[in-house]
């Protein structure tokens, strides 16, 4: 036999070679947090790469310690949003890992640099010894899929306010910033019809995936499987804006979300949200 043809069928037969299916740990402070605010490590075998770093640099502190409990070595943390509250814990894991890439997309970056002093002067008081003493701009992505490990990820929708991450292998989205759960949600920074338009339609765009788990940027409890996570913001996105087409001050459009969602948590974040979105407050 040719020497070619023993070769050819080497490769044939040769056993597979499968990559090792990704862990996904999440870390949110819950209600102990002044935002219920998600950070997910996602490792293999050896890599591990960490997406958002937190609001307060104590909780960062606590991903340090995750992470170095994992055993992984962390390459990279990806910074999904421009909200202070998914980057402003970078500190303490720069110091720690100073080896790890900090990275987002160029939306992000632009967004962070654009408002990063202004809220740190908002948000610095309320936090006291929280606050971060130095803030973090993430470097811009080269591209928005790269790989854990073996297994790809990709930034979806990365010029949406509702930019996520989908992680095929595992079927699971983490929804950032556009994904909530057990919480009013936050709108207060999408102040136009056409915004929130979007939004909704990169939502349809998780669900199309037909997720198995939908990790909320924000939540509070257990979030549910599937696509109940992107459900619920969806709906509420839906009672929002008919609130704000029949109300034209911000009491009202209070008053209709609290009706249609008693009990939900987070009240303070849709009462500043519907102030904005009226035209109350600037934000």
């Amino acid at each position: 036999m040719k020497l070619t043809h023993i070769a050819l069928l080497s490769t044939l037969f040769a056993p597979a070679v499968f990559a090792a299916p990704l862990t996904i740990d999440t870390y949110n402070p819950q209600d102990k947090g002044i935002f219920a605010v998600s950070s997910t490590l996602v490792s293999g075998p050896k890599e591990a790469v960490l997406f958002d770093a937190q609001f307060s640099v104590k909780d960062g502190e606590a991903l340090v310690e995750k992470i170095r409990r994992s055993g992984k070595t962390l390459n990279k943390i990806v910074i999904t949003s421009g909200d202070p509250d998914f980057y402003f814990g970078l500190q303490p894991l720069v110091k720690a890992f100073p080896n790890a890439k900090v990275v987002a997309t160029q939306q992000v970056v632009d967004h962070i640099k654009a408002t990063k002093d202004a809220k740190l002067a908002f948000w610095g008081p309320q936090m006291k010894d929280g606050a971060p003493t130095e803030l973090v701009v993430p470097q811009v992505l080269a591209s928005t899929t790269f790989m854990i490990d073996g297994e790809k990820v990709d930034i979806e929708q990365p010029d949406s306010y509702a930019a996520y991450v989908w992680i095929p292998s595992e079927k699971t989205i983490l929804g950032g910033t556009g994904v909530s759960w057990g919480i009013h949600v936050w709108t207060a920074d999408t102040q136009t019809p056409a915004r929130r338009q979007q939004w909704q339609q990169t939502l349809d765009n998780m669900a199309a995936h037909k997720p198995e788990r939908v990790i909320p940027g924000h939540y509070l409890g257990t979030p549910p499987s599937g696509t109940g996570a992107i459900d619920f913001t969806r709906g509420y996105l839906q009672h929002f804006e008919q609130a704000l087409s029949a109300h034209k001050n911000s009491a009202g459009v209070i008053g209709a979300l609290k009706k249609q969602y008693p009990g939900l948590a987070e009240e303070s974040s849709l009462e500043l949200s519907a102030k904005v979105n009226t035209g109350e407050m600037k934000w």
